[in-house]
């Protein structure tokens, strides 16, 4: 039986057609190459960098501008300020404890003689340093909390007092009274000073 294919050399069709399609695929990989390195990307990220080394700078000057003294003492007041929380709560469970029955006389008479102890010894804290010299603003506002820290140890005094008196509690709770407003100014007061002084 003979064979039809006239074609002496059947692999010359095939040829063509892997060499076109290897230049097709050269073609496409070199365009897809040349279009890539785009530097609009690049542009767009050093802006960033800019900002943010110019904020560190803003950050920087600010926190450096506040003397050392006057920070020192906005720490010390902080820490006044817990002191104050501290003294609070102290007082409220003592005259709690006598409200409820939970402490004898003599137990609430030696609690309340306590907290006048350490009413005392936080108007002698507080005072002490105080803020520089030279800045009168701070003096002033630092007279106003040592006022208000001696009304606290008068208002302990009168504690013990109403506790002693004859009536059935009024004096304690005029004074108890007294005692919550007055360390509630002297935080408010002490929060001012910390925010005058950082936004300064």
């Amino acid at each position: 039986m003979e064979d039809f294919n006239t074609d002496p050399k059947p692999g010359r069709l095939i040829l063509p057609l892997v060499l076109i399609g290897m230049i097709a695929t050269t073609y496409t990989f070199v365009r897809s190459i040349e279009e890539e390195p785009i530097t609009e990307e690049v542009a767009v990220e050093e802006p960033v960098t800019e900002e943010v080394a110019v904020k560190t700078q803003d950050t920087t000057t600010t926190t450096t501008t506040i003397p050392r003294e006057i920070l020192d003492y906005i720490e010390e007041l902080i820490s006044e300020k817990a002191a104050a929380d501290q003294l609070g709560q102290k007082v409220i469970e003592a005259n709690d404890r006598w409200d409820n029955k939970d402490a004898t006389y003599q137990e609430a008479q030696e609690e309340f003689k306590d907290n006048i102890t350490d009413a005392k010894q936080f108007t002698i804290t507080i005072a002490r340093p105080g803020p520089p010299n030279s800045n009168t603003t701070l003096l002033t506002a630092h007279t106003e909390l040592m006022t208000i820290a001696n009304n606290i140890y008068q208002d302990t005094e009168e504690l013990f007092e109403g506790l002693m008196a004859s009536d059935t509690g009024e004096k304690r709770n005029t004074a108890l009274e007294s005692f919550n407003t007055n360390i509630k100014l002297l935080k408010q007061k002490i929060d001012l000073i910390v925010n005058s002084v950082s936004n300064s």
